[in-house]
């Protein structure tokens, strides 16, 4: 991020709470533009620049409400859909990856031998911790709820034999295009056989849309396996890149979510901001500005 970007990104970072704390009580133009210290007609052009729709209308999104509304017209069938597999590769939700997964013995050993790397940056959902390897991204978690003690002890305990090293050099690039969403960033996924489809059949759902944990059981096989789905969903370590918060309960109800729901909210609500904006130009997809 440049200095602009970074202002601008605090900016909405501090409006997007705002309308998250107010709930179903949506705030007026006059009083976020207040509440950040900016005419209305300023705040109003820079919010839709960064988010892609007027503050108006991503309150709406940030509606609880909009979970339903999200089943109803943006639900996918996952049997119907492509997963990439497990040494493949695919554009995927607008974000180029390529992934492979860590054998099922060394995920037995705690990832035992293996140099983890992990560094801060920021992302459009607040800070975010990236963990890699050589091989690629293998964590990405969001602090903003959790806090960044809570979230840095939550990803070096899922393996434990593993060596972590700070340097958020080798990640940079990785990054940026992950919390970007522009370029290409690897992923190298540790987890164990079951988690992985699971994980897997989640990479099969578009931006901007939602699936139930119902849906994803029925995708690899084993339609019975909805609590088992909805533990392995919770345990998505490269959280936003397998996109877990597009997993959605039967009912309409947005399920949990490992790094707070509030966090959850607002992928759903700047997901469909997206693409509503680019439904308005025409099908042509915003450009997500820097992360």
């Amino acid at each position: 991020m440049d200095q602009s970007d970074r202002y601008h990104y605090h900016v909405m970072r501090r409006a997007i709470d705002l309308i998250d704390a107010a709930g179903d009580a949506p705030l007026s133009l006059a009083d976020l533009a207040a509440q950040m210290q900016m005419s209305p007609a300023h705040f109003q052009r820079l919010f839709s620049s960064w988010v892609g729709v007027s503050p108006k209308r991503y309150q709406q999104y940030l509606n609880l409400s909009h979970a339903k509304t999200l089943l109803r017209d943006r639900f996918t069938t996952l049997d119907t859909a492509h997963a990439v597999g497990l040494s493949g590769s695919g554009r995927l939700h607008d974000l180029f990856l390529r992934w492979e997964a860590m054998s099922p013995g060394d995920y037995a050993r705690d990832a035992a031998g293996l140099t983890i790397a992990w560094g801060w940056f920021d992302s459009a959902f607040g800070p975010a911790l990236v963990m890699g390897t050589d091989r690629g991204i293998c964590g990405l978690a969001f602090a903003a709820e959790t806090g960044a003690d809570a979230a840095m002890a939550d990803l070096c305990q899922r393996w434990p034999a593993a060596t972590f090293i700070e340097n958020p050099d080798a990640l940079r690039g990785w990054a940026k295009a992950a919390l970007g969403m522009t370029g290409e960033t690897r992923l190298h996924m540790i987890g164990a056989p079951f988690q992985l489809k699971v994980w897997e059949a989640l990479l099969a759902i578009p931006s901007g849309h939602v699936t139930t944990y119902a849906e994803i059981a029925g995708a690899i096989g084993n339609p019975k396996a909805v609590r088992a789905v909805g533990t392995a969903v919770g345990r998505n370590p490269v959280s936003w890149l397998i996109p877990c918060h597009r997993a959605l309960r039967k009912s309409g109800g947005l399920g949990g979510y490992h790094w707070g729901m509030p966090v959850k909210r607002a992928m759903l609500a700047w997901e469909s901001a997206r693409i509503d904006a680019g439904d308005a130009m025409g099908g042509k997809a915003l450009e997500p500005e820097g992360a």
